[in-house]
């Protein structure tokens, strides 16, 4: 098991002021490599509940390196799926908003993070390739994914260039029966 804690995080909060004066803290948790086929991997994500000053708890977001997509179940709770397309000038954002049992597959080349929006704690899975690496990077230098999910709503990263509108999707209620996809 990985956890992520809130050092690791700090870079990429919106809050700012309350991430210098916050104590390090576990964030959640990630289980990788629960399960294998073929070429990919099952790993379970748990994100508890919590608020990181005004922002709402989140992964740290990463991009995929090479043309591996992800996808993922939600098992517990419910989630925002946060995916950018570009790096500093972002062409596209879409936001995905799932609840249990349902699915949303990141595509390639988008950067990704999820967010637990409610007060339950989050549970969910995700299908990779085993050969797929992140970069934490991009995100990182921009000091956070192209919008921040707060109490108030969205909030445009001001770090970025330019940055396209939010765009809405839903998640699919499947899973895909051929997950050759994944494998890059």
């Amino acid at each position: 098991m990985e956890i992520r804690y809130l050092d690791d995080m700090k870079s990429v909060l919106y809050d700012q002021k309350w991430a210098k004066n916050a104590p390090n803290f576990e964030l959640y948790y990630m289980h990788r490599g629960l399960k294998k086929k073929g070429e990919l991997r099952y790993d379970i994500t748990i994100i508890p509940s919590r608020m990181l000053g005004k922002e709402f708890v989140k992964t740290k977001g990463h991009y995929h390196i090479g043309k591996f997509q992800e996808l993922y179940k939600v098992l517990e709770g419910q989630a925002i799926f946060l995916m950018q397309k570009g790096k500093n000038i972002v062409e596209d954002v879409c936001i995905i908003k799932a609840k249990k049992n349902e699915i949303v597959i990141i595509p390639s080349n988008y950067g990704h993070i999820t967010i637990n929006p409610s007060k339950k704690t989050l549970k969910m899975a995700n299908w990779i390739s085993k050969r797929c690496k992140s970069d934490y990077k991009p995100i990182e230098k921009m000091k956070g994914a192209g919008y921040f999910y707060t109490k108030t709503g969205w909030i445009k990263n001001k770090n970025y260039k330019k940055i396209t509108k939010l765009r809405f999707e839903k998640p699919l209620k499947k899973i895909p029966k051929n997950l050759d996809f994944l494998e890059g």
